[in-house]
Order: structure tokens, then C-alpha cells, then sequence
């Protein structure tokens, strides 16, 4: 069984669990899919009236803290009782396209070559890290949501703001990957 969990499920399976949330939440509570959402329920709670955006009865969405806590602590349990010993499975044309960028580690689910603590202390690290973690906040801020609420949450309520705020990220994600990305790596 623990075979089972610990190899990557493919698309097919994975893919309608996550879209069954959609409706379970809706049955159970009339309940919306999002994890953003939670981190402005904790700073609500943690600076209360201190922020008009705050300012709201953040105990009505505990729920949805319980669902990130939940997704933590899931993926902790994963990472200690389920690891995947072998190596991530990386196309081999992109192997080559990331080790002309020095990237040549896939033993672990994010590069070791790019993600540690040396390379934090670095320009590209700081990039990637503090730079990339600001544009990811702003960004849903922006959109009012993050990539599940929106791709997953209001595309299945044929939500338009959320059809083109995904239209929107898979864009972004393609030119930081494939234009914005490769330059950042060279530094």
C-alpha cells in the first residue's frame, strides 16, 4: 500500500480528486476552494483592526484555516512516511536545457543546485526567492484570489474574472519559463 502513495499518481486520478473538492465544499457548507484566503485570515487575526482590509469576522472562515493546517500537515506526513527514494522524473530534454544553467541535481522535488541556503545569500537566489515570493503575493492580491480559488474553484462556476485571471497566470508562467527564467538562471 505505501507503494501505492508513494509514487506519483497520474493526472487522470489525481486531477478529478482535486476537482471533486469543488463540489464538497459546496454541499458541505457552501464553501469556496482557495488557500490564499488564508493567510489573510491569520493576519486578520494577528493584527486585528489594525488594517482596513483586516477588519472582518475572520472566525466565519476558521474552516478554511483547518483546510490549510490540513494541507501542512498532510504534506509533513507525506514527506516523513511516504518519501519517494528514487530520482524525480525529469524529461530528458529539459535535463539538458537546465544543465547548460548548472542545474544538474533532480534527487529531491525542487533542485538542490538553485534551492538551499547558500544560494539564498545570492543574487539569483534573491531573485528567485524574495523577488519571486513578492510578485506571487502581489500578483494574487491583484487577481483577488490565488491559481486554485481561480483555476480549480471559478472556472468550475464558469466565474469569467476567474477564466481570464487563469488565462492570465498560465501566460506569466509561460514567459517567466520560458523567456524570464533561463535569464535569472545565467546570473
Amino acid at each position: 500500500m505505501s507503494s501505492f502513495l508513494s509514487q506519483p499518481w497520474p493526472w487522470y486520478v489525481a486531477g478529478p480528486l482535486i476537482g471533486l473538492m469543488v463540489p464538497l465544499l459546496l454541499l458541505i457548507g457552501n464553501k469556496r476552494l482557495g488557500i490564499s484566503s488564508s493567510l489573510r485570515h491569520i493576519c486578520a487575526a494577528c493584527m486585528p483592526g489594525k488594517t482596513d482590509f483586516f477588519k472582518y469576522d475572520w472566525k466565519q472562515e476558521k474552516w478554511n484555516l483547518a483546510f490549510a493546517f490540513g494541507l501542512l500537515c498532510g504534506g509533513v506526513l507525506c514527506a516523513l512516511l511516504l518519501n519517494n527514494p528514487n530520482e524525480i522524473i525529469v524529461h530528458e530534454d529539459l535535463k539538458t536545457q537546465m544543465s547548460t544553467n548548472g542545474i544538474q541535481d533532480y534527487q529531491h522535488l525542487v533542485p538542490q543546485d538553485l534551492f538551499n541556503w547558500e544560494s539564498l545569500l545570492t543574487i539569483k537566489g534573491f531573485i528567485l526567492m524574495v523577488i519571486g515570493g513578492f510578485f506571487v503575493g502581489f500578483g494574487t492580491r491583484y487577481a483577488d484570489g490565488c491559481t486554485s480559488g481561480h483555476s480549480i474553484m471559478g472556472i468550475s462556476n464558469l466565474e469569467v474574472p476567474s477564466i481570464i485571471a487563469t488565462i492570465c497566470f498560465m501566460a506569466g508562467g509561460f514567459i517567466m519559463a520560458n523567456l524570464i527564467l533561463p535569464f535569472i538562471l545565467r546570473l
